[in-house]
């Protein structure tokens, strides 16, 4: 056999000529890293509810809302909140966000033939709801076969509280990082709701940017929502 040894410089200069090739975009998109969500409160008590269906045989779409086990945090007072249904539905889906003392819904209302699989939004400004600080308010998405048997219900839940921007977020909005960088940025000082709202309004831009699906699916996996983040990666194929 005979083994071929290619000098170190030479070597290097193959790879880059290599990368030379590749579009300064395809370089600049790979070399951005993926977003590291770090919890608030790691420990805290899990607050997030599942919504697979129960007791149907599967005719029901689950239903799971896109936050943390925790309760997640917003430096919005009208944040926009997120919530996947895994299949189209013409049963009855609404949407309740309840107020500070878990009594009035703040926010109530039916979604018709709700799209799926798809990922929703509720935005608070829409529904002149804002939100005070170091309240924790809850919101959940219940699919309702039967308004009178209740308890056949596929719901899921989470909890979002506003605060004050740390420091490392203040000093980035101020600079005018650009929305990606910002992103990070936000889930590396554990503001969950701003940092996956700023992905998903980039989605919604941009739907076929494998990257950015990529992007906000990695802040999925790492919350635990595996089958919504396996959707991003799918949807842009």
């Amino acid at each position: 056999m005979i083994r071929f040894v290619v000098p170190a410089a030479l070597a290097a200069a193959a790879l880059s000529l290599g990368l030379a090739c590749v579009p300064a975009a395809a370089q600049s998109t790979a070399a951005k890293s993926a977003p590291v969500y770090t919890p608030p409160s790691r420990g805290a008590p899990s607050r997030r509810v599942g919504g697979s269906s129960r007791g149907t045989a599967g005719s029901l779409p689950s239903v799971t809302v896109l936050v943390p086990d925790a309760v997640a945090l917003t430096t919005s007072d009208q944040p926009t909140l997120y919530w996947y249904l895994s299949k189209p539905t013409s049963v009855r889906v609404e949407v309740t966000l309840i107020d500070e003392k878990g009594e009035t819904p703040l926010i109530e209302y039916a979604v018709k033939d709700a799209a799926g699989p798809a990922v929703h939004a509720i935005e608070l400004a829409k529904h002149n709801v804002h939100l005070k600080a170091g309240v924790e308010y809850q919101w959940s998405i219940s699919v309702v076969p039967d308004p009178n048997e209740r308890s056949n219900d596929v719901m899921s839940a989470g909890v979002v509280k506003l605060v004050d921007a740390p420091a490392p977020v203040a000093s980035a909005r101020a600079k005018g990082m650009d929305k990606e960088a910002l992103a990070r940025t936000l889930a590396a000082n554990g503001i969950w709701y701003d940092a996956l709202g700023l992905y998903s309004e980039m989605i919604d831009a941009r739907p076929n940017d494998r990257a950015l699906r990529e992007s906000r699916a990695a802040l999925l996996d790492q919350v635990g929502l595996k089958d919504v983040a396996d959707y991003d990666r799918h949807a842009a194929k």
